[in-house]
Parts: C-alpha cells; structure tokens; sequence
C-alpha cells in the first residue's frame, strides 16, 4: 500500500505488531511536522522506463569511454531518501524569482501552485496586491509553469494558504519594503514618509513622485532582489487588509462562463495528432502479446509497443480509437484475481502488515461500567474530475514541451526526466487552468504516455483519458475497515477509547475529545487496488466512524448528542464551530421535534489546522429505501478568511461533493475488473440530491490561516448517518450508506 492517503501531521512508526501511522494531536503542528515525511513516495504511479535507442543514448552519455555508473542521476528512479522539492517543494525563492515589475505598470507573480478550480490563481492575486498596494487590476498570475515558477510543493493538502500565501505576501512585501527604503534614501527621507501605492512612490511633502519599476532599476537593488525575503519582513496585518478579506470577482471568470478559457482539452499545436493507448481488460494485467499491423494499416495512424506500453497516434481522435481497438482485438493478457466487492474488507483485514494489534486497554474497558464496539467500512471511490486526465507533448530539438491538466506540475517534470532519461533543463511542464482535480491528479502517467506517442510520431500528440480510463486507472480513494472500542465510567464520561484504521490512513485518527485512556492507529493492509490521495484524504472515514459511534455513545449515556460531545472537549475552536453551528441550525429545539422518518444529526471534526462541525437534516423514504438530505448546516474555521466568496465556495462544494461518497458512490470490483466505471454506473450528486446549505465561516484573525479545499468535506457523512438513526432508529455503518428492504 501507498502512503498518498496519509495527510500533513501523520508520522509513520513502526511498533507493536504491525505498522502504524500515529497523528500528531497538535493541529499547529501538523503543518510544521509534516516535512518530516518522505511525501516524494505517497503515490505509486505507473512508472515507465522506456528504451533508448542509439541516438538518445549518445546525447545522454556524450562521446568518449562509456563507463556506467549504477545510481547515476540520468538512470536511477532515486526511490529512497527526500529529493529537492518534494510535498512542499524547493528553498525559498528570491524575490526576482516571484515578483516581475513591467514597464506598463503591471505586475506579475508566480508561484509554482496551480488552479484546478479552487481559486488560487485569485487568492495569489489578493495576496500580492495587498502587500504591494496595487488593485487587483495591476496583477497578473502565472502558476504552474516549471520553466518560469518557483517550485512551491504539490497543491494539495490544503497547503497553499498556509504555506504559499505567505512566501508571496513575504516576497511582496519584501519588494515594497526595498523599494521604499532605496527612493527614501535617494531622497534623504525617512521610509516612513514614502507613500507606496497604486504602484508609485511619492513623497507628499516634496511633491516628488516615482512608479514601482522606475525605482526598481536601481542597480544596488539588483542583489538583493536575487535573495529570498528577509525572515523578519512585515506583512501587514489583518486589521488593515484593504484587498484580502474583502469580495473580489475570480480571475478569468467571464472567460470561463463564456466558454472561452483554453483548458488542456482545449489545446491544439500545429501538426497535432491524437493518442489512443491500449489498456488491459482486466485491472493491471499483464500484456502477454499483441500485434500492431492492423494499427500500422490504416492511414496516418502510428503504432508503437515500448515494454507493456502500446499506443497508437492519428489525424483524429476518432482514428485513434478505432486504431486501438483494431489492436485490442489481437491482444493476449495474463490472469489476475482481484477479491470482489464483498469480499474486500475480510482482505484488508486479512492482510494488514504484521498483523492486527490487541487493544491496549482492554482491561480497562471490561471495567467500564458501560462498553461498545462496532466496525465501520469505507468503500473505495473515484475522484470523478469535471476533466479527465489530459495531456498535449511536444518534442523540439531533443527537449520536451508538456501541457498538462497536473496538481503537481514539478513531480510531473521529474516523472518525464525519468521515463525519457532527461535532464531537468530538457523538460517544460506548463499548467493551463484546469477542471478541477480533488487530489486526484498528482500522478503524470497521461502526459508520460502522450510524450512517448509524440516521440514516435515525431509530432505533437493530444492524449485525452477517457471517462472509463480515468475511472479505472486513475489512482482512488483508498478502502478502510475502521474497528472501534470505547467505555463509559459510571457517571457516563468516555474513560477509554480505541480506534483503528485499516489501510485508509491516519488523517483525523486522533479523537478530539478528552478520554483518559485513548489510542489511535493507522494500519496498513496490501490493498487490491492503487491508492492515491482525495479530498481530505482518510479524514473522511475517521471522522464518519468516528463521530458516529459518539451518537451511539450518547445513546448508551442517555445524553443528546450535542451535550454529550461539549461534555468532552476542551479544544475551545472545535466547541466554538460546533456551539455556532448547532445554534444556527437551531438543534435545540428542533431536537425536541418528532417527525415519522425524518431525523436531524449532527457531527464536528479537527483537519490540517481547521475545524468544521455539521448539522443535517434527512427524510427516509422506506418504500425506495433512499435517503434525502434536507437541510445542512455547516460552521467552519481556518483563521483569518483571506478569500470571503471562495471560502464559501469551497465549504458549499465540499458538503456537495462529500454527499457522493456518503450517500451512492462506489466503486466495484467484479471479476478482477472494475464494474461501474461510467457516470451511468457510477452515481455522483446531481442538482436535485443538493440540500438547503447554509454555511458559515468564523473569521478568526489572532491565529493563522489553514486552507479550506479539504476539511469542510469531512463532517457531511456521520452528521447524515446520525440523523438517519434518529429518524428510523438504524445505524449505518458503511460508507456509502443504504437503507436495505430488511431494515426498513
């Protein structure tokens, strides 16, 4: 099994019988002790290492005596150990490097994050106007560029806000900060009495006046804007935002809503043709044979088997397909045995490494005046991107051009350099906005796959994943068997608490709530299928079993569910989102209210530095055996609010997308294939399973800023489960949750 599921703030151990994921419980510290983990081994990609013929051996090699060398930079994979610019990316940029001040005024900042959808491109913006003291009219954003970006990590992990937001707000307000003193000094006044705005500098005093760029020439300055940010720069702060917590309109908006932003789909180079690639029919069996001449007949097409890679390029994507599957026909694979569906969660359990450990407070919990214990199950789920995988390669003169829809456009690069044994100057990876990602795209197989076509083809090739490809062979949301064990003193406090995750991982494993005696812990088990990172990654599954089993605690203390929670903790942000959102759904009355299979829940949560609670409101229809969410109310806090429209955005798009994986999606596994991998199939939310959604965000400034992209996700499904139980008395305890004939 991967590691991509494991989150900022999990620290892998090895103790006790088998190996375990322990979580950081202080959630400042997630984001600092992170850096400790190797994230360049999170995910597991289809890694390709194609041959080289004569002449690409001799560029790599040059001429001379041919003397290898085993662990050679151009050949190894370099699998062990942290390589430059990993999770969070390189050293800190200098300045040049992340602000480019143009003669006509405008200004541009890079950073190597992208945009999937969830707003970077304007939270950048905001960023660097505040500190700059330019409206955001003077700004322009590249991302994702790694010819010309800084490499500021994946994005992913929530990580842009509290990481890249403030090495762009530093750079930026390095960049006043220098200018100011260098016109100040030229002027012999004190920095104080230099007004830097609207991109000028002026001294009202004097009546003198000078623009960003003129004051930039300065060659003294030339040094120090080849430096990072000074440690000690000033950023202003939150009370005297003009440009970050206020309403702006995204970037590119119009553009998008007219339908006229070039995303990766939409690319064309001249010449272009359009890549096919042949694929098992059951999951990762091996190519045994295949013949390639009814491919090499048609016209204009270009087939070609490199290893287990077969691929065809031609004129038309329609010319593609009938390419690949004129190739498909010959094909001859070997076996697989996959378990199926229902038998999948007795082989995670099965197959934990070093196997299952005892609870260490077993005795204790038999002492407990009241105990529990259930199991939860967490199926596996497809990331369903409004954009399937894309790629558009390039080769010129030996070197490779890759336009690409990539959360993770510098690991994207290095997947290149290894694949085609390149050196970095030879590989430009470029990120045009893209449709959307959820975690899903941090792995570079389409563009690997479309970069070998067009080496063959000696042309540009556009490889565009079909829904079914993306489906199957992207990387998913990993399944979990979650085990829980809890007592009760005699006066209905929790006095112990056990939790174990099999092979989803740790984020959010650790309970919130005070119990003298708890343990967490994340197993892993040899998972049947790749596994790779999601929105909020474990934290979904640990928080549904988690907070549902507290609604069966309460049941077993006689306690209501929202008494009961505030009774155990002592996090005074997590009692806050939870006291505001049960005051704005008005629990405490509705509680009280009685209707024939209608129920309310609720549920709350801590994740990478932010804290979310959920009301829900459901109607069960037990002649369809179908669940309706009614009504959702979501508290929300991540610090300061730099973005207040997006913020709410994201929260009301988390507890969308979170309704899918709660209530319908799953993916199944029939005879060593993947079953329903089609929209079809495969059942994500539609506008009509959308609530009522109130959300609201607790803009808290004396702390600092988490991300919002992930977290908001997590409170959705436990607070439907428990309001399902209250309103038939049934307890779900798998994800996606059904109501089967027998219960109702």
């Amino acid at each position: 099994m991967t590691h991509a599921h494991r989150s900022a703030g999990e620290r892998r151990t090895d103790a006790g019988q088998g190996r375990r994921v322990e979580s950081i419980r202080n959630s400042q510290s997630e984001i600092l002790d992170c850096e400790e983990i190797d994230y360049d081994e999170l995910l597991e990609p289809i890694r390709f290492h194609f041959a080289l013929d004569r002449r690409s051996f001799v560029q790599i090699l040059g001429s001379g005596v041919l003397i290898t060398a085993i662990g050679s930079p151009v050949f190894a994979q370099r699998r062990g150990g942290r390589r430059r610019g990993g999770f969070f990316g390189g050293p800190p940029a200098p300045l040049s490097a992340r602000i480019h001040l143009a003669d006509d005024g405008m200004i541009t900042v890079f950073s190597g994050k992208v945009d999937a959808g969830q707003g970077a491109r304007g939270e950048v913006a905001q960023a660097a106007a505040e500190e700059l003291r330019v409206p955001l009219s003077q700004i322009r954003v590249l991302l994702g560029d790694t010819n010309d970006c800084p490499n500021d990590g994946l994005t992913a992990g929530s990580s842009t806000t509290p990481r890249t937001i403030p090495a762009v707000r530093q750079a930026a307000a390095a960049v006043r900060q220098l200018l100011v003193d260098s016109v100040a000094k030229k002027w012999d006044v004190e920095p104080r009495a230099i007004d830097a705005r609207g991109g000028k500098l002026s001294h009202d005093a004097t009546k003198r006046e000078v623009t960003y760029v003129e004051a930039a020439k300065d060659e003294q300055l030339a040094q120090l804007f080849e430096k990072p940010a000074p440690a000690d720069v000033q950023v202003t702060s939150v009370r005297q935002w003009k440009t970050l917590g206020t309403e702006h309109k995204p970037p590119a908006a119009r553009e998008k809503v007219l339908g006229r932003h070039q995303y990766p789909t939409d690319l064309k180079r001249p010449g272009m043709l359009y890549g096919s690639v042949l694929r098992s029919p059951k999951y990762r069996a091996k190519l045994v044979s295949v013949d390639l001449t009814p491919a090499r007949a048609m016209e204009g097409v270009i087939a070609v088997q490199d290893g287990q890679f077969v691929g065809v390029a031609a004129p038309s994507s329609f010319a593609a397909k009938q390419a690949i599957e004129a190739v498909a026909k010959t094909a001859k694979w070997g076996d697989i045995s996959l378990p199926s569906t229902d038998q999948l969660y007795d082989y995670l359990r099965k197959n934990v490494e070093g196997g299952i450990p005892t609870n260490p407070f077993a005795a204790e919990t038999a002492k407990g005046a009241k105990s529990l214990r259930a199991t939860y199950t967490i199926a596996y789920v497809q990331h369903a991107p409004l954009e399937p995988r894309t790629a558009l390669a390039e080769w010129t003169d030996g070197k490779l051009n890759v336009w690409a829809g990539t959360q993770n456009p510098f690991g994207m690069r290095r997947e290149l350099m290894e694949a085609f044994r390149l050196p970095e100057t030879a590989v430009h990876v470029i990120v045009p906005d893209f449709g959307s990602g959820y975690g899903g795209k941090h792995t570079g197989e389409s563009a690997v796959e479309a970069a070998r076509l067009a080496r063959a083809a000696k042309k540009p090739v556009m490889l565009r994943w079909t829904r079914e490809e993306e489906f199957t062979w992207a990387y998913f949301r990993p399944a979990a068997v979650i085990d829980l064990e809890a007592s009760l003193d005699s006066r209905d406090k929790l006095a112990t608490w056990y939790h174990v995750n099999i092979n989803a991982g740790g984020s959010s494993v650790e309970s919130p709530y005070d119990v003298p005696h708890k343990r967490s812990e994340a197993l892993r088990s040899r998972a049947p299928l790749r596994e790779g990172s999601y929105r909020a990654l474990a934290a979904t599954g640990n928080t549904f079993a988690r907070e549902s089993f507290m609604d069966e605690l309460a049941v077993a203390a006689g306690a209501d569910p929202l008494e009961f929670r505030l009774a155990h903790l002592s996090d005074n942000r997590l009692k806050d989102v939870l006291v505001e959102a049960a005051r704005r759904f008005n629990w405490t009355e509705r509680v009280k209210q009685k209707h024939r299979d209608r129920g309310i829940g609720l549920a709350c949560s801590t994740d990478k530095g932010s804290y979310v609670a959920c009301c829900a409101e459901v109607a069960v229809d037990r002649t369809a055996n179908e669940i309706h969410v009614l009504d959702v109310c979501e508290t929300f806090d991540c610090g300061p609010v730099l973005c207040p429209d997006n913020l709410r955005n994201q929260i009301e798009g988390a507890v969308t997308m979170g309704l899918g994986p709660a209530l319908r999606e799953e993916i199944r596994i029939e005879d060593g294939a993947i079953a329903n991998a089609s929209f079809g199939r495969y059942r994500v939310p539609h506008f009509a399973d959308v609530p009522t959604i109130a959300v609201h965000a607790i803009n808290r400034t004396g702390v600092p800023a988490a991300g919002a992209g992930e977290t908001p996700i997590i409170a959705i499904a436990p607070a439907i489960g428990n309001a399902v139980f209250r309103a038939t008395g049934i307890r779900l305890r798998s994800m996606p949750m059904k109501l089967s004939s027998a219960q109702a």
